[in-house]
């Protein structure tokens, strides 16, 4: 059994990095059908000689004909598989199952069972070609996003636009868009807008719309408009690049039942080396016939190899890996696969990822004039500000095509807000803090003020010293899909908190709107590990989702950190155990199933594979079974294990995953 099949950095627990690759595999794996990949297609020519030999024997040919044909079928068969065990025993000096597999061959040969020493090599080499087959072509999948990608750009330059191979764009380049050309590499909208698929890098299925400034990402579909987009990376670094990278780097970090089994396995599989041995030399020198007791130890080295228990959990892992990462949420690696399937808390960080992020206008109230003019008053002073309330403000009257007022004069209010000549009047847009400190009446608006206070709204108020014009309160909404996900896991049995640094009134208003269990308030990132501390001492497992760097001290202190909304964005990649591409707190819910269905999977081929082991040992030393038998129950078992393994990538990760999504 091959069980280092990937690469992995050497700074992961449990990554064992693997040099080089099979010289049967193509680069990024093997893509054709099974029948044509090297070790299956010997398998076959193995399997074709193994039934003209036994035909042979049928049809009364010479017994040193069969020999032959049986003994082509043995070289041309284990030709792969012998290779590798005896590569691993010279350059690692570890006796694995190969070397098992091969000893039983020799000793059937040696015993003059032919056949059997055939039929062996036949199931081990097609059992050993469908499991690396399935990586291979899991890989394979992986790589063929890169088939997203175009092969050529429409470069813009001062000749014109020219056509150049995708691969030469530059950081800076200026490229053209049209509508159903897919986005050559990750850049920024600088004229022009449309809606664009990104379902290849988020796993978003609704088409995103894209204006100038946004982002867009390689490999993501123009629907609509033509867009100028303006190279942020290179091609080899683009998005669709990373999310290959990251899944092939994490399907060679072990998780520690991996890692368990590789050590349970390489102290094993010597030990039946040494049990074969004394079952070939203690019964016949205590009187025992040499013959029965040899065909015995030849059965037990083919009955007791490990190799269902060894491929229990792996084949499971690079499943769920794989299949989370076409759907843009990377696992980087084996062992943060199995600590999402222990998680028992989910906390979120608020704004940016239970939120929108962007701060929005909910209500205009005006007193003493009409919305348009209140709006129009707030925008022009609010006009020349930056702070993301007044650019909140000036959307919402251009989104009403709303005229902002001319104004002059304008001062910024450090913490209160902003004041600006307008119409011959000096006009405030500020707190009720601010209002209260000048003198300004505010009346019957005190109880609104309060009312929107408490719904986890900002209040600005518009207005002078002498007259308030109304109020506007502005507020960073939840994501549509927040509710639904935070009610996905409640029905999964998980416990949902809310950690941020905003205002205890605004996060309580979001946590009651959202249905969450516990909120914390105020926190500074420090803060954030504490609580995490706290949670994971009181309930167990914590997984801590944040949207940025200034999450990452609570994403490290977390059990698992999850960083969202991170396509095109190396260092949120690289700070979290899991990176979700998309927007969507839903991918959450898809990353918890696949780890929890990939654990369950994993637990059902070790107990299966252990209890097999338990059965064929006492029957291979009783006598009671024989090398066919053997065989066959061994390399079933194997393809079991793999086959079960792969059901992580079909169908729903689980019931209330396919809950979220309805």
């Amino acid at each position: 059994m091959h069980e280092d099949r990937n690469t992995a950095t050497a700074d992961e627990p449990g990554a064992e990095p693997v040099e080089g690759r099979d010289e049967h595999e193509e680069p990024g794996g093997f893509q054709g059908p099974w029948y044509r990949f090297p070790p299956a297609r010997n398998a076959l020519i193995a399997a074709a000689l193994l039934a003209s030999g036994w035909l042979a024997s049928r049809l009364g040919a010479p017994a040193d004909l069969a020999r032959v044909i049986y003994g082509l079928g043995i070289l041309i068969g284990g030709y792969y598989w012998a290779r590798e065990g005896w590569k691993e025993f010279v350059e690692e000096r570890e006796v694995g199952i190969e070397a098992l597999m091969a000893c039983a061959t020799l000793g059937a040969v040696l015993l003059g069972e032919w056949f059997e020493a055939a039929f062996l090599v036949v199931l081990y080499a097609a059992a050993e070609a469908t499991e690396e087959y399935t990586f291979a072509h899991t890989r394979a999948a992986i790589r063929s996003l890169l088939d997203l990608a175009p092969e050529t750009a429409h470069l813009l330059t001062d000749r014109g636009e020219v056509t150049i191979p995708a691969e030469e764009l530059q950081v800076g380049n200026l490229f053209l868009v049209r509508p159903g050309e897919r986005v050559p590499t990750d850049g920024e909208v600088t004229d022009g807008a449309s809606s664009l698929d990104e379902s290849a890098v988020t796993g978003e299925s609704i088409p995103v719309d894209k204006a100038i400034g946004d982002k867009v990402f390689a490999g993501t579909i123009n629907t609509t408009g033509v867009l100028r987009v303006r190279a942020t990376t290179a091609f080899a670094s683009n998005s669709l690049q990373k999310i290959i990278h990251l899944v092939e780097q994490a399907q060679g970090v072990k998780s520690a039942a991996q890692r368990w089994i590789d050590r349970f396995g390489r102290r094993y599989t010597p030990a039946v080396l040494v049990m074969a041995l004394l079952l070939l030399a203690v019964p016949p020198l205590l009187g025992a016939p040499f013959g029965t007791w040899a065909y015995r130890a030849v059965v037990l080295l083919v009955a007791a190899a490990p190799c269902a228990l060894v491929m229990s959990t792996p084949v499971a892992t690079a499943a769920a890996i794989g299949r989370a990462g076409r759907e843009g949420v990377l696992i980087k690696g084996g062992l943060h696969l199995e600590n999402l399937a222990k998680v028992r808390v989910v906390t979120f960080d608020k704004t940016g990822t239970l939120t929108r992020g962007k701060p929005v206008v909910t209500d205009v109230i005006p007193h003493g004039q009409d919305t348009a003019g209140l709006l129009r008053v707030a925008a022009g002073v609010e006009h020349f500000s930056e702070h993301p309330l007044a650019r909140a403000l000036v959307e919402r009257a251009q989104s009403e095509g709303i005229t902002p007022a001319e104004a002059s004069a304008f001062q910024s209010l450090t913490g209160a807000g902003a004041k600006a000549e307008v119409e011959g009047r000096a006009v405030y847009v500020g707190s009720p803090a601010l209002f209260r400190s000048l003198g300004a009446p505010l009346g019957m608006l005190e109880d609104q003020v309060e009312r929107l206070q408490a719904e986890g709204k900002t209040v600005v108020l518009v207005g002078t010293e002498e007259r308030i014009d109304g109020l506007v309160a502005i507020r960073d909404e939840p994501r549509p899909e927040a509710r639904r996900a935070v009610e996905a896991l409640h029905r999964a049995g998980f416990k949902v908190a809310m950690l941020t640094g905003d205002n205890a009134r605004t996060a309580r208003a979001i946590a009651a709107e959202l249905g969450i269990d516990e909120v914390r308030a105020d926190l500074k990132p420090e803060g954030k590990v504490e609580v995490v501390r706290e949670l994971e001492a009181r309930y167990g497992p914590v997984a801590m989702v944040g949207d940025g760097i200034n999450d990452a001290p609570a994403l490290a202190a977390a059990t698992v950190g999850l960083a969202m909304g991170t396509a095109g964005t190396d260092a949120t990649i690289e700070a979290a155990d899991v990176a979700l591409m998309g927007d969507d707190p839903g991918k959450v819910i898809e990353a918890l199933g696949l780890a929890q269905r990939s654990r369950r999977i994993g637990l059902q081929n070790i107990t299966f594979s252990v209890l097999l082991l338990a059965m064929l040992i006492p029957a291979a030393v009783s006598g009671l079974l024989g090398i066919a038998g053997a065989v066959f129950a061994h390399e079933a078992s194997e393809l079991l294990a793999v086959a079960n393994g792969l059901r992580v990538a079909r169908g729903q990760t689980s019931a209330w995953s396919r809950r979220y999504e309805t």
